[in-house]
């Protein structure tokens, strides 16, 4: 039982027993006091001024009294106007200490039952996955981790962009420019020999535009009629005919990329339950636009495309095939999704996207409830923001992207050093020196970009993540490691930790401080799901670690001569580090043991 529902049942046979009425606890306002005043919770007195029939500060004292004299977990209180601000005792605080000590699934929310699927990363085969992606793939992973956490079944899911024009750039320009290079005989990763290729075909291309230009066309004519542009339109058409030439080299090309793409997931820990291809549900969306046009919601324009009006909503025209018969992004999206409701009985779907494509997501939920689809309101779109660089934005196309490859090298090599010049490892192994250096480095990578609630554009900067001091990743890392190595010490003196045998004991203001924090918990990640917010979680744990820290500075935890309160410090930073384990999980980061 939470504080509040416990103040609120409590207060309820405070009512009946001054007043005689009756009141259901679920209604009566019960709230963390204010900063400025004293007291634990307060419960709001006006609305029960209407049985009192007395003045706000008679009725809140009158109550106040009665809880003091009746429930020995109130030790005092304090009335300030309309609100009665209450203190609990000794007694409570052992009660609550017990019960989050003792209960093995404290902080796993029941189930929901409901269905989601958390659809992240999705790449495009033309490129490596870079800083951009990290964002994407960490918030994706941690919000479906969070989602699980609050009792949800979650389905992780990416669609992979294996088809389309961008793919149809860089095969081309491996034709052009390529010379038979292969990620053997380069000593290339598969997707960034084919990211070479895209940045190759853009030189090519901006080449042939200002040939065309010189010649006299305008710009907007040269971008359309630029040779390498009109070829790589015609090989899109191979594809889609099922050319086998160009079917060959898609399929040689894709898979060097995801070789390349799953050797990058598993640096980062991320995995999915279903991977979908975009060449595998392309054509369930063309279904759905001949049903569209069946149905009066799409129409056929005399180039032969077809679109839908959405001016009614105050958009404009969609268009949802080009004239001549290929697809484009919302047309698989449209299948996607029709496939995905009706195989898993998804009671949510969201899609983890940056916030430049917020109008592809609008254009898509509108079309879908159009075809009739009761399920498009069941859709949303977990729009984040970009991540920039000190020098600003990245563009793929020109090659001035942070690799994700690179930046998990770099992010190693910082804890390395970093580690290194703390002197305390000489006694690990080099196998287990890298382990760490491993965990510290992705530790700090993701704790310093979900740290940001994914609405805002963050700047990344690696040397701030990797600060052992300040709200960190390896700060938390560290703490951990400091609260088991007080343990592990414990344990050689003989003691073990015994939470359900604990008597009650007197804890300090600071003691209460953390049995408050570390009873938030469950609330917080139901907060932080509720708003598909794992700052919430990463901000949660830095409080934890960070009110740990001036505990530790303050406490002599292992001099404590009385061995009820020795005991009771142990289990409580047990609990501790247990709930600091099971918020950075949520986050996907490890915390070592030792540091």
């Amino acid at each position: 039982m939470t504080p509040e529902m416990f103040i609120a049942a409590k207060a309820a046979q405070a009512i009946k027993a001054l007043y005689g009425a009756e009141v259901e606890a679920s209604t009566l306002q019960v709230s963390v006091t204010r900063k400025e005043f004293e007291g634990d919770f307060t419960l709001v007195v006006f609305p029960l001024l209407r049985m009192s029939h007395s003045t706000p500060e008679n009725t809140g004292n009158a109550i106040g009294q009665w809880l003091k004299d009746n429930v020995p977990e109130i030790s005092d209180f304090n009335c300030v106007k309309g609100f009665l601000n209450l203190l609990f005792s000794n007694v409570y605080w052992n009660g609550l200490f017990k019960e989050i000590t003792t209960d093995p699934s404290f902080g796993n929310l029941p189930s929901t039952g409901k269905n989601i699927m958390v659809e992240f990363s999705s790449p495009n085969t033309n490129k490596p996955l870079h800083l951009g992606h990290i964002r994407n793939n960490l918030l994706g992973d941690s919000v479906s981790k969070l989602l699980k956490a609050a009792g949800n079944n979650v389905i992780k899911t990416t669609l992979v962009n294996d088809r389309g024009i961008h793919i149809c750039k860089s095969m081309l320009a491996w034709q052009k420019v390529g010379e038979g290079a292969t990620p053997a005989s380069s000593g290339k990763k598969g997707d960034h020999l084919v990211g070479d290729m895209y940045v190759a075909f853009n030189d090519i291309y901006k080449k042939e535009v200002d040939e065309l230009i010189a010649g006299g066309m305008s710009e907007d004519e040269a971008k359309k009629e630029a040779p390498s542009l009109k070829e790589a339109h015609l090989m899109l058409q191979k594809w889609e005919a099922g050319d086998k030439d160009v079917r060959d080299l898609w399929a040689t090309m894709n898979g060097w990329v995801f070789e390349g793409f799953d050797q990058t997931y598993a640096a980062l820990g991320i995995d999915f339950d279903k991977v979908y291809y975009e060449h595998d549900t392309y054509l369930l969306g063309k279904e759905l636009v001949q049903e569209g046009l069946r149905k009066g919601v799409f129409v056929t324009d005399p180039d032969g495309s077809v679109w839908c009006d959405l001016t009614g909503d105050g958009l404009d025209r969609k268009i949802v095939q080009r004239s001549d018969g290929t697809s484009v992004y919302i047309t698989q999206d449209l299948g996607t999704a029709e496939k995905r409701f009706s195989e898993n009985s998804l009671d949510s779907h969201i899609y983890v996207v940056g916030n430049e494509q917020d109008y592809h997501f609008q254009v898509l939920k509108l079309i879908l409830g159009k075809l009739g689809f009761a399920w498009a309101d069941d859709i949303f779109h977990l729009s984040y923001g970009m991540v920039e660089l000190p020098e600003g934005k990245m563009k793929s196309r020109e090659g001035t992207v942070v690799d994700a490859d690179d930046l998990i090298q770099k992010m190693y090599e910082e804890a390395k050093a970093t580690s290194e010049e703390s002197g305390k490892l000489a006694d690990m192994t080099d196998e287990e020196k890298d382990k760490l250096y491993h965990m510290i480095g992705l530790g700090a990578l993701k704790y310093f970009i979900i740290k940001v609630d994914p609405k805002k554009t963050m700047l990344f900067n690696p040397k701030e993540s990797i600060d052992f001091n300040g709200n960190t990743g390896p700060f938390i890392q560290y703490t951990h490691a400091r609260i088991r190595s007080i343990l592990r010490k414990a344990q050689d003196k003989g003691i073990c930790l015994d939470a359900a045998g604990l008597p009650e004991v007197a804890l300090s203001a600071k003691e209460i401080r953390l049995i408050k924090i570390l009873n938030t918990y469950p609330s917080k990640v139901g907060e932080a799901a509720a708003a598909l917010s794992p700052a919430v979680i990463a901000n949660y744990a830095y409080d934890l670690a960070k009110e740990f820290n001036q505990y530790y500075h303050d406490t002599p935890i292992l001099k404590e001569e009385n061995a009820d309160t020795l005991m009771m410090r142990l289990v409580l930073i047990d609990a501790i580090s247990a709930v600091l384990r099971k918020a950075m999980a949520i986050l996907g980061i490890e915390l070592p043991e030792r540091m």
